[in-house]
């Protein structure tokens, strides 16, 4: 419970919201941060149980981006759907973790992942511009479970 409280106080809940906004006002895809508290078995298996739990795969475009984050184990993971998996090149996903893993241990959770959601948003851009129609298919806060 300590880890948690701490962790949180180093959450800009605000910023990061700010930053899926920004981000999704570029593009029809959809950017979701998990905070999980607990690991319940192997890392990518959770992840994709929490991008089905949080509708991510209804997306229209099938865009969406999970950051998923358990601070008790100190580790986080990316899950992108199919439409940008096709997309992006193969090194891209790395590039994010390995960014945001320098900023995690400086100690600099928001800035990392705002600076990494907006770098998702420029990707999704790219392959999926926003359009008049375009609709928020999915909520911009942090999750938490």
């Amino acid at each position: 419970m300590l880890f948690r409280k701490r962790f949180l106080r180093k959450l800009d809940e605000e910023q990061i919201i700010n930053s899926i906004k920004k981000a999704e006002n570029m593009t029809s895809g959809e950017i979701r941060v998990h905070v999980q508290y607990k690991l319940k078995g192997e890392l990518m298996a959770e992840t994709a149980r929490v991008f089905h739990e949080l509708e991510m795969d209804q997306t229209e475009n099938r865009n969406g981006v999970l950051i998923l984050i358990v601070p008790s184990k100190k580790v986080f993971s990316i899950l992108g759907d199919k439409g940008i998996n096709d997309k992006v090149p193969d090194n891209f996903w790395e590039d994010i973790k390995k960014d945001l893993e320098l900023h995690f241990k400086a100690n600099k959770i928001s800035e990392g992942l705002s600076k990494n959601i907006e770098k998702i948003g420029e990707k999704l851009k790219e392959h999926f511009p926003f359009q008049q129609n375009d609709e928020n298919e999915l909520p911009d806060s942090i999750s938490f479970a």
